[in-house]
């Protein structure tokens, strides 16, 4: 029996974003549309989160509009496709400090916030740099990094130093050190419980962008493509891409791109009445699907 249900919820998309922003090397293969998500977990009495969107304010607003982004909803409305409220939220966990990612920690007033050591170090490092390294500071605000200080002032920020497992029963987190981002981390869901789990669920934060990031573009040539965006090494990328993979036994499909838009052909998915997508990873024991199965697309 499944312990959580796991659904990956759109809270904003852009229809023409450059391939080549994705996937690396994609270069004059023209636009798609990448979807600004984040992971709603549910069960064993917690509400968690996987990242927490921004709201869309000041430099936030102007970093929004500077990518293309549409269609932006507050996270009262998004979690609510799923009958849960920013109060409700127990824990949060950080995959990265870019503002879409984790700009809205003011949106959840009683979550414990986790985050990598060094990528907090490490943005704060960046801002003190000289302003000819700015293309380092290109899709984080660095009002953000101050909010996520002034959570561990209030006792609320969880610093995570390499492997935490069992962060709550089951979840465990995994940096991915030098890759995306200095401090990125990745998520597992043991949701049969066990420790060698044969049920798990990568939640990838930007680690991987799309499918192509996992598989290549050529069903008969698969391979690790690294993602467009990285201010880490490429190299870490890719092993890291393979060590994902190896952690849910093989199974591609179980590490879930979030920016991922074709997510909704591959789960149970429905478009909410303000034409964002929910998409349903998985169903925990006992709980109600928060997708009409007539209306699954």
């Amino acid at each position: 029996m499944a312990d959580y249900s796991i659904w990956v919820l759109e809270y904003a998309y852009s229809s023409n974003f450059p391939k080549s922003g994705v996937v690396y090397g994609a270069h004059n293969q023209g636009n798609i549309k990448l979807s600004y998500c984040y992971v709603l977990i549910k069960g064993k009495g917690r509400v968690a989160m996987v990242d927490v969107g921004y709201n869309n304010i000041d430099y936030a607003k102007e970093l929004n509009d500077r990518f293309g982004v549409e269609n932006w909803h507050t996270a009262r409305d998004v979690l609510g496709e799923c009958g849960v409220t920013p109060e409700e939220v127990t824990d949060v966990f950080i995959t990265h400090a870019h503002f879409d990612h984790m700009g809205g920690t003011d949106l959840f007033p009683n979550a414990r916030f986790y985050l990598q050591e060094k990528e907090l170090a490490k943005w704060v490092w960046i801002m003190s740099l000289d302003s000819r390294f700015q293309w380092l500071m290109g899709a984080t605000d660095p009002g953000d990094i101050i909010r996520a200080v002034d959570l561990a002032r209030q006792g609320r920020l969880v610093s995570i130093d390499g492997v935490r497992e069992n962060v709550i029963p089951g979840i465990d987190l995994f940096p991915a050190y030098d890759t995306h981002t200095a401090g990125s981390q990745y998520v597992l869901v043991r949701n049969d419980g066990k420790p060698e789990t044969g049920d798990g669920w990568i939640l990838a934060g930007d680690l991987v962008y799309q499918f192509d990031n996992l598989s290549g573009p050529d069903p008969q040539n698969p391979h690790y493509v690294p993602v467009g965006l990285a201010y880490g090494s490429q190299t870490n990328l890719l092993l890291t891409t393979h060590e994902m993979i190896g952690r849910v036994g093989g199974e591609t499909r179980r590490v879930i791109p979030v920016h991922e838009e074709r997510l909704k052909d591959t789960f149970p998915s429905r478009l909410s009445d303000k034409g964002l997508r929910v998409i349903e990873i998985t169903l925990g024991h006992g709980q109600q699907s928060a997708v009409d199965a007539r209306s699954a697309a």
